[in-house]
């Protein structure tokens, strides 16, 4: 553009040289093309700033039509639900859910046989190498709780995986009172129950005195029995219970973002390449995911949302 301009400054210049030496009909036949073309430029390019600006403004959702195939695992579910109101707000997209495994959907992704593959686990190191990227969208912290008179402020990921193998029984073995421990848990089949068994290596493994069907009933069960210990969603403690740290990490939304407790799991949308490289339709569905409405919708199932 400079170029363009420069050239039509030099011609209207020399025109105007030409005018002063007395070339006056000469001037005026040289300088006329110059300045329509100097016009015709400035038109052209006017035309070329609108349509790039058309080109990429942003679409209104029902601009949008077409599918996108995810592979989901079923203990994603908090996925699902930011999918489902995605479809809502954007009606002329459809999100074609196939239900299987963490690391399936990571190799249907790979293989490109859909567009996102959901996980509830890290991907692994030779899964990325192959070209999967990792989309963190949630984390789900799990705070371990004991009754509020309990002297015991912190345990080691060897004391906690002890009491609930059943090899620790007692409080005083990990620093506490002599006092009986009685390990609450959720139900078979409770998410929250599926990652704290997974984290810990007890899958179907742990031996439990209580085995309650909702978090608000292992509350209530932590807080009211002493030498109890229980586990729940980060998001619900209150001063009814006492959360413990876990190696001397305290179980906070902060400390679960920095990766520094353990007893956290990230919820990936997984792609083949960067998600700049994905579709319009992929892109809108990350562009809500990572929204204030798709935190919110994160908040309220427990989770944590990342900032992106």
């Amino acid at each position: 553009m400079k170029k363009r301009w420069f050239a039509a400054s030099l011609a209207a210049l020399m025109a105007l040289s030409m005018t002063a030496c007395g070339g006056g009909k000469a001037a005026e036949t040289t300088a006329a093309p110059a300045e329509t073309k100097a016009e015709e430029t400035k038109a052209e390019e006017s035309k070329a700033e609108e349509a790039s600006k058309e080109e990429t403004a942003e679409k209104a959702p029902e601009d949008y039509t077409g599918s996108v195939v995810v592979y989901s695992p079923h203990d994603a579910d908090p996925l699902n639900a930011g999918v489902n109101l995605f479809m809502e707000k954007y009606p002329n997209v459809t999100v074609q859910a196939e239900f299987t495994g963490s690391s399936a959907g990571i190799e249907s992704v790979l293989a490109g046989q859909c567009d996102v593959g959901d996980s509830s686990r890290a991907l692994k190191d030779d899964e990325k190498a192959k070209g999967a990227v990792e989309n963190i969208v949630a984390i789900d912290g799990i705070a371990v709780v004991v009754d509020p008179s309990n002297a015991v402020d912190g345990l080691s990921k060897d004391d906690l995986t002890g009491i609930y193998d059943g090899s620790i029984t007692n409080w005083k073995d990990v620093g506490g009172s002599d006092m009986p421990i009685v390990v609450v848990g959720r139900e078979a089949g409770s998410g929250t129950r599926g990652a704290f068994e997974e984290l810990l290596g007890l899958e179907d493994a742990c031996k439990y005195a209580n085995e309650l069907d909702s978090t608000g009933a292992v509350m209530a069960k932590v807080a009211s029995t002493p030498g109890s210990i229980g586990y729940v969603s980060l998001d619900v403690v209150d001063d009814t219970v006492k959360a413990v740290k876990l190696d001397d990490v305290e179980p906070t939304e902060e400390n679960i973002k920095a990766g520094s407790y353990f007893l956290s799991r990230p919820f990936v949308m997984a792609t083949k390449g960067e998600i700049s490289e994905q579709s319009d339709l992929v892109k809108a569905l990350f562009d809500y995911i990572y929204s204030d409405e798709g935190a919110e919708i994160v908040k309220s199932v427990g989770l944590i949302a990342v900032d992106k």
